[in-house]
């Protein structure tokens, strides 16, 4: 089978009745639940199954729920196949239960913190002044072409590079607007403003970080016993880095989501399993690289469908 890598998604995964199933088949995935009510003083299982889409979509609550429901299902998914991963990591958000499934990060800090993170980056700028538009068929490089000719018209960056030729790019609204016009002629197929109302992973949300920095210093961190990728380098972290900083940065950085699968690929990881809400990085991955084994579980029925492929060493399926 190889080494294997467990990757977890981001915000915009959410939906309500999430992680239901596991909480109520797994002891450890309701304790999760449980553990995340506590650190948070709500009740997170009506968050994540019995809620409202309107309130699981605003971002201090879409970020600790992903968080929540994502390690939830990863407890659950360990206890029944006894894997030990080789590596970790996720887009955006998912960063952070990449770090807290690397125990480099205690879960209870973990929820907490991108509940502020989420507080921080909705805050940071007024609604209606920023946006988000994906990119589809344009090559990197012309991305960044995009951008700077967009820049015109005020800020615009690229946000997430999430597979080939499929880019997220964000900044004030008008700007990102006149891209999607400006990326057509760089051979876009689709180019669509997204429905979020931040411009998530650019320079306007560096208030948003140095406030993250702030909070984070109330937490301690330890070196990942696991590898853990990072979203800013596209690289895996070295064990020197200070997780903190790290961090801070992702939140105003591009997401390098692209270069963290082809940095886990170099590495020697030939098994990625997708843990939590949808099945986004199950699709980057199969685009970034399609000889690596993929796998996606966000219910029972699909880790059951897991733990046979496993065992008889079966090639990609969406389980």
């Amino acid at each position: 089978m190889g080494k294997i890598a467990f990757v977890f998604p981001g915000q915009g995964a959410q939906y309500v009745g999430m992680g239901k199933a596991f909480a109520e088949q797994s002891e450890s995935a309701k304790a999760v639940f449980e553990r995340a009510g506590k650190s948070l003083d709500l009740d997170m299982s009506a968050l994540c199954f019995d809620s409202s889409e309107e309130a699981l979509q605003k971002t201090e609550n879409t970020q600790p729920s992903i968080l929540t429901v994502s390690y939830a299902i990863y407890t659950a998914v360990k206890e029944k196949l006894g894997l030990e991963a080789d590596a970790f990591a996720g887009l955006s958000l998912g960063e952070y239960t990449a770090l807290v499934a690397a125990e480099a990060m205690n879960f209870e800090d973990a929820v907490r913190i991108v509940r502020k993170r989420g507080q921080y980056m909705q805050e940071e700028v007024p609604v209606g002044k920023g946006g988000m538009a994906a990119l589809l068929g344009v090559e990197r490089d012309d991305v960044l072409k995009v951008c700077e000719e967009a820049s015109v018209f005020g800020i615009c960056e690229p946000a997430n590079f999430n597979c080939p030729k499929q880019v997220v790019v964000a900044g004030e609204i008008d700007a990102v607007k006149q891209a999607i016009e400006i990326s057509k002629r760089y051979g876009a197929k689709k180019a669509v403003l997204l429905p979020v109302s931040a411009p998530f992973h650019t320079s306007m949300l560096l208030g948003a970080g140095e406030k993250l920095r702030q909070e984070m210093l109330k937490y301690s961190f330890k070196p990942a016993v696991h590898p853990v990728y990072s979203n800013v380098t596209g690289d895996r972290l070295d064990p020197e880095t200070d997780v903190r900083e790290n961090l801070v940065k992702q939140v105003f950085n591009s997401v390098l989501w692209e270069d963290c699968v082809a940095s886990m690929v170099r590495d020697g990881i030939t098994t990625f399993i997708e843990v939590g809400p949808g099945n986004a990085l199950t699709k980057f991955i199969r685009k970034i690289d399609k000889d690596v084994q993929v796998y996606n579980v966000e219910n029972p029925e699909d880790l059951e469908v897991l733990a046979e492929k496993l065992k008889t060493g079966g090639g990609n399926a969406d389980v």
